[in-house]
């Protein structure tokens, strides 16, 4: 019998090697894989980042633009993937605070996708900035995403089988619990 689908949160500051090690990741998997990338092309600078995370992937694997809904987006995707990588949380919080979504219901969508990853119906690779160690932010409004997104991460962190921070492209594990390894549930 094999194991159920697993699930990785990859965290770590801007430019830490998150999105290669999580396409390294997904290309040692086998099947099919689908990335759901939350990045929107708003200025000049983040069109040539999503072009150059475009080059890093196989041409082959299916690309899903979904910037909001992304639990809905996910429930599409994992029929037609074995594993899907989702880069990444920070734009997706992002996108919803910029649009005025509230707090509480940005919280929602962070327990939703939890619960997403407790369905384990495919392989997840999550990637997402870990916002605690940086910058304290001179803003109120950078203050309240701050505290959304770790809220977020620590909410994701607590369904993911696995957690990896990354530093200076270097993978640290934090947390290893294989859904294989994890004791019987009490009926």
């Amino acid at each position: 019998m094999t194991a159920p689908p697993s699930s990785l949160l990859i965290l770590g500051g801007a430019r830490s090697g998150k999105s290669r090690f999580a396409v390294a990741e997904a290309q040692a998997r086998p099947g099919r894989v689908a990335v759901v990338a939350t990045a929107e092309a708003l200025d000049p600078n983040m069109a040539a980042r999503i072009a150059h995370h475009r080059r890093e992937r196989p041409a082959s694997w299916l690309t899903v633009e979904e910037p909001l809904e992304l639990v809905p987006a996910l429930r599409r995707v994992v029929a037609r993937a074995d594993t899907v990588l989702v880069d990444c949380l920070t734009l997706w919080v992002a996108n919803q605070f910029h649009r005025g979504v509230t707090e509480e219901a940005i919280l929602a969508s962070g327990e939703d996708l939890a619960k997403f990853v407790a369905e384990r119906a495919s392989f997840l690779i999550l990637v997402s900035n870990e916002v605690g160690q940086g910058v304290h932010p001179e803003t109120a409004s950078g203050l309240r995403f701050r505290d959304l997104l770790g809220a977020v991460n620590q909410t994701v962190a607590q369904a993911v089988d696995r957690v990896v921070l990354m530093v200076a492209g270097l993978p640290l594990t934090l947390k290893d619990q294989r859904p294989d390894e994890r004791p019987p549930e009490a009926p």
